[in-house]
């Protein structure tokens, strides 16, 4: 059987430390135990303001994943520093994100139909698919159909779909049909081009389940709530938990 891939973002691991400016909790301590507890690869953010994860934080985490055997998702806004820093890197993933200075987290995903930010997008993956062509691109965005034909115009690998619409649906039980048909419809279309068709924002361990019954998406990168459970029972547990979670649900065509 072939199951989908959890990826564990430890962005507020890096949160919690810069409250106050310690040298603890470590970050890279953080991505041990989630892949020693069933992860399978480590996602972080290094934003351009460093609110969390610190370009110390990206070499750390790279060699825990090495000494796993398994990949870095790295994330980042399509800035020329932060571009320079992940070819430095050479991570197995980037993915390429939004990012805006007063936002509180994320806010939706990469607006590819302007123009400007197209073309910023684009440019960004020709350069990485130049410098590093061994890394996968992926790329953060809602699950519109115009949005996901224009993704397929660019150099990447994959899309990550923007699920924090949909998080908030669930906790505030509203009808999830919408959400569920368009992820259904954009699993047909990138995948009919051999593009991997990954998930993540705002999912917890309930809201993960129809997902998962749905069978479309082959990679979730979940955070806040993972880091978030982990003070009352350990994020060794709440990751094993969740990986125990996926292992329950097949993905569509599996042997």
């Amino acid at each position: 059987m072939i199951y989908p891939r959890l990826g564990v973002n430890i962005d507020h691991v890096a949160t919690l430390r810069q409250q106050r400016g310690e040298f603890y909790p470590e970050v890279d301590r953080a991505a041990e135990v989630s892949l020693a507890t069933g992860a399978d690869q480590i996602t972080i953010h290094l934003r351009e303001d460093r609110r969390h994860i610190q370009d110390r934080d990206v070499s750390a985490v790279y060699e825990v994943c090495h000494k796993f055997n398994k990949p870095l998702n790295l994330e980042i806004g399509c800035h020329d520093e932060m571009i320079n820093i992940a070819i430095a890197h050479n991570p197995q993933w980037i993915c390429l994100v939004p990012e805006k200075r007063e936002e509180r987290t994320t806010e939706g995903g990469l607006d590819v139909m302007d123009p400007k930010n197209y073309e910023k997008v684009k440019k960004t993956c020709d350069r990485l698919k130049e410098k590093i062509p061994q890394t996968k691109i992926s790329l953060f965005v809602e699950a519109d159909a115009e949005v996901l034909q224009r993704c397929l115009t660019i150099k990447a690998d994959a899309v990550e779909i923007h699920t924090g619409e949909y998080a908030k649906d669930f906790l505030q039980k509203k009808d999830l049909s919408f959400h569920l048909k368009q992820y259904r419809d954009g699993s047909k279309m990138i995948k009919a081009r051999g593009w991997g068709y990954h998930a993540g924002h705002g999912l917890t361990f309930e809201s993960l389940v129809p997902l998962l019954e749905e069978a479309e998406f082959e990679e979730y990168n979940v955070g806040h709530w993972i880091i978030s459970e982990s003070v009352f029972i350990g994020l060794g547990h709440v990751v094993k938990e969740m990986a125990t979670l996926i292992k329950k649900y097949p993905l569509k065509g599996s042997p």
